[in-house]
């Protein structure tokens, strides 16, 4: 394990130092490159920054009033005969707009169930299997000024409820 730990110490400044001097000998000056690209780098966050704000204070409002709660015990009781909890609908939905917010219910789920039980497997499963749907198709959409995403939504929840089941599946053969 010590050794993953000192190769990965040494990779970063590895990289960065062969970035720099395959700059120079392509004869380009690597710092008014660099600070072009983070001036670009900053234009795209300062215009990125009320989307994510709005998603964070949608999904915060939706957690704090009780709403997601109210919602998976209303769906839960179509899902759970299906396999899946309705104690993780809400975590489904809020993973397809914010992954931070996701882990916060996460973090719920593995304090009121534990880390090792059903329902904790399922959910870690869900994180690493599903996406931010909402919010990568408005951030990257925008900062590469996408119009017609055409069947972008339909494939990335179909790929989602992919996820979802397959977590179901693999959470049930683990525990």
């Amino acid at each position: 394990m010590s050794v993953l730990a000192n190769i990965s110490n040494i990779v970063i400044p590895v990289l960065i130092f062969y970035i720099v001097a395959y700059g120079m000998a392509a004869k380009t000056n690597v710092y008014e490159a660099f600070i072009k690209g983070a001036k670009d780098g900053l234009k795209t966050v300062a215009g990125i920054t009320p989307t994510l704000i709005g998603l964070m204070m949608a999904v915060g409002i939706l957690r704090a009033s009780g709403f997601l709660e109210f919602l998976g015990e209303m769906l839960g009781k179509v899902t759970s005969p299906l396999g899946f909890p309705g104690e993780l609908v809400p975590l489904t939905l809020v993973k397809m707009f914010s992954s931070s917010a996701a882990t916060g219910l996460v973090l719920d789920v593995f304090k009121r169930f534990g880390t090792d039980s059903l329902m904790g497997m399922m959910a870690s499963l869900m994180m690493s299997s599903t996406e931010t749907i909402f919010y990568t198709m408005s951030v990257y959409f925008m900062v590469a000024k996408v119009e017609k995403t055409r069947w972008t939504l339909t494939g990335a929840m179909l790929a989602t409820l992919a996820g979802t089941i397959a977590s179901i599946v693999l959470a049930g053969m683990i525990v």
